[in-house]
C-alpha cells in the first residue's frame, strides 16, 4: 500500500516529469513548401535552394545552433493538377514546384554540422529496394548515423505518369510498401554479420565472405538475389518516419514507423488518430510510447505579440490563395474551383482516389477552433502553413500552444514549418527554443548521437528489440 503521508512532489520534481518536446525543422527542395507566395519577398532565400548550396549549409548551421533534432525534407514526384483540372496554377504560383532531390544536399550539410539529423522523403513506389538500401546506407555512413527516412507510397497520378508506371490504388500501395520494408530489413539487418568487415591489411582480408549472407527474395512484386553491397552503417536501418493516417496507413505506421508525422488544424482532430496508432502498435507487441508522433505547425513568432502580428500581416500581403487552393485540391481530391466560395465542402465531394485520407477525414470536424470548410476559408488558411496550424504571438504564447497540443493530442513533438527562410527558422532558434528550454521541455545544449539515439537515448543506435525489423537481424533471421 502506498504511504498516505508521502510528501507531494516538489516543484523541481514536477518539472522533471514534463514531457520533452522534440522539434524537427520542416522544409522542401522547392520555392514554396507550405507557405505559398512568400518567395516573392525581399530577403527570402527559398528561391536559392536549387542553385546555391549555401542555402542548405547555412540553414544546417542555424538549426544546429538551436539543437534542432532533424531537418525533415518533404518530397514529391508529381505536381498538383486537380485544381482547375490543370497543373497551370501550381506551376505559375510555385506551389511545391519546381522540385529538387532532397538527397543531394545532405552530405554538404553533414560536413558543416556535428549533431543535426536529416530525414528525407523517398517513395516505395518508384525505386528498387536494393537501390534505396545502397543510397541510404551511404548517407547513414557519411552522416555518422544522422540519417532518417520518411517513407511514402506516393498518391499522385501525375507522379505515376512521370515515372512511367501504372497508378496503384491506396491500400495496395501500403501492401507493397510492407513487403518493400521487410526486404530492406533483410538487406540492412540480415546480410552482413557484425564482424564481417575485417579491414585486415596483413592477411589481405577486407571482408569475410563467409560472414556475408546473400539475400534471396522472390515474389510477384520484387526479386532479389544479392548481398548488401555496403557494410553496415552506424544505424544499419535509418530512423523510420511515416505519415499515413488512413486505416491502411496507420496499420503500416504501427508496424514499421518509429516516428509518425501527422497534420490537422486542431489537436482534437489528431487525438483519436494518435491514440489509434499507439493502440495498434501495442497490439503488435511494441511499446506504444516508442512511436514518436510529430504534428506539423508553422508558428509566426515575435519578441512581442504585436511584433508577431505585424509579421503575420506582412505574410498575408504575399500569400498566394490560388497556390493554397492548388495544394489543397491536389491533396484532398476536390477541385475547389468548381465550388462556390462560401459553400461548405464534405468528404462526399472527393472526386479522385489520389488524395491524402487524413485531410479528407478532417472535413468531418466542426469544432469552434477552426472556421467552416469553405473554399474561401480554406484558401486563406492553407496559403500560410498548409494543412497545419499557424499560431501567431510571442515565443511564450507559441510555447503555450505547443504545450496544449502536446497534452491534448499526446504528441512527442513537431515538424516546424516556415513562412520565410531563414527568418522563420531564426525565430524558432533564437526566440522559441530558449523559452521551451527554460520550461524544461527541450534538449540540453549540444546534444549529440545518431538520429535514433536523439529520440530514444544514448546507446540505442539500432532498431529496438520490439520493432519488426529486429526479426531480420543477422543473428536471428532464417531465410525461408
Amino acid at each position: 500500500m502506498a504511504d498516505q503521508h508521502a510528501a507531494a512532489p516538489c516543484p523541481r520534481d514536477q518539472e522533471l516529469l514534463k514531457k520533452r518536446i522534440f522539434i524537427n525543422a520542416f522544409d522542401m527542395f522547392t520555392p514554396s513548401h507550405l507557405s505559398f507566395g512568400q518567395w516573392r519577398r525581399k530577403g527570402d532565400r527559398n528561391k536559392d535552394k536549387r542553385r546555391d548550396l549555401t542555402y542548405w549549409t547555412d540553414l544546417a548551421q542555424l538549426l544546429e545552433r538551436g539543437d534542432i533534432n532533424t531537418l525533415f525534407l518533404a518530397d514529391t514526384y508529381g505536381q498538383h493538377d486537380v485544381y482547375k483540372g490543370s497543373a497551370e496554377p501550381t506551376v505559375r504560383t510555385a506551389c511545391q514546384y519546381p522540385m529538387g532531390d532532397p538527397a543531394a544536399p545532405i552530405t554538404a550539410m553533414a560536413a558543416v554540422t556535428k549533431n543535426l539529423g536529416f530525414a528525407i522523403t523517398t517513395s516505395t513506389s518508384y525505386e528498387a529496394p536494393f537501390v534505396v538500401a545502397k543510397r541510404f546506407s551511404t548517407l547513414d555512413h557519411l552522416t555518422k548515423g544522422r540519417f532518417g527516412w520518411n517513407i511514402v507510397t506516393s498518391f499522385k497520378q501525375s507522379a505515376a505518369d512521370a515515372v512511367g508506371l501504372p497508378f496503384v490504388e491506396h491500400d495496395k500501395r501500403y501492401e507493397i510498401a510492407d513487403e518493400y520494408l521487410r526486404l530492406l530489413y533483410k538487406i540492412w539487418e540480415g546480410s552482413w554479420a557484425e564482424d564481417a568487415l575485417k579491414e585486415d591489411a596483413e592477411s589481405e582480408v577486407y571482408a569475410d565472405f563467409d560472414r556475408i549472407r546473400f539475400i534471396h527474395h522472390r515474389s510477384a512484386t520484387f526479386k532479389l538475389d544479392a548481398p548488401h553491397i555496403l557494410d553496415p552503417s552506424p544505424q544499419r536501418t535509418p530512423f523510420l518516419f511515416q505519415a499515413g493516417t488512413s486505416s491502411a496507413g496507420m496499420e503500416f505506421a504501427s508496424t514499421h514507423a518509429e516516428g509518425v508525422f501527422v497534420a490537422a488544424p486542431s489537436p482534437h482532430i489528431l487525438a483519436p488518430r494518435v491514440a489509434n496508432i499507439r493502440a495498434r502498435a501495442a497490439a503488435l507487441g511494441r511499446d506504444p510510447k516508442s512511436v514518436k508522433v510529430f504534428a506539423v505547425i508553422t508558428p509566426v513568432i515575435g519578441r512581442t505579440d504585436e511584433e508577431a502580428k505585424a509579421k503575420y500581416e506582412e505574410a498575408l500581403k504575399y500569400a498566394s490563395v490560388e497556390g493554397g487552393l492548388a495544394f489543397y485540391s491536389g491533396n484532398v481530391g476536390i477541385d475547389l474551383s468548381k465550388t462556390d466560395l462560401d459553400v461548405e465542402i464534405t468528404p462526399g465531394d472527393v472526386q479522385v482516389d489520389s488524395r491524402v485520407h487524413s485531410l479528407v477525414d478532417s472535413l468531418k470536424y466542426h469544432g469552434n477552433d477552426i472556421p467552416a470548410w469553405t473554399p474561401r476559408n480554406i484558401g486563406k488558411a492553407v496559403s500560410i502553413g498548409g494543412n497545419g496550424p499557424v499560431p501567431v504571438g510571442s515565443a511564450e504564447r507559441v510555447a503555450d500552444v505547443l504545450e496544449e497540443w502536446m497534452d491534448v493530442a499526446d504528441l512527442d513533438g513537431f515538424n516546424v514549418g516556415h513562412v520565410t527562410s531563414p527568418g522563420s527558422f531564426e525565430d524558432l532558434v533564437d526566440l522559441l527554443v530558449p523559452v521551451l528550454r527554460q520550461r524544461g521541455r527541450y534538449a540540453e545544449k549540444g546534444e549529440s548521437g545518431t538520429v535514433r539515439e536523439r529520440f530514444y537515448g544514448a546507446g540505442q543506435a539500432r532498431l529496438r528489440d520490439d520493432h519488426v525489423g529486429s526479426r531480420y537481424k543477422y543473428e536471428v533471421y532464417v531465410e525461408d
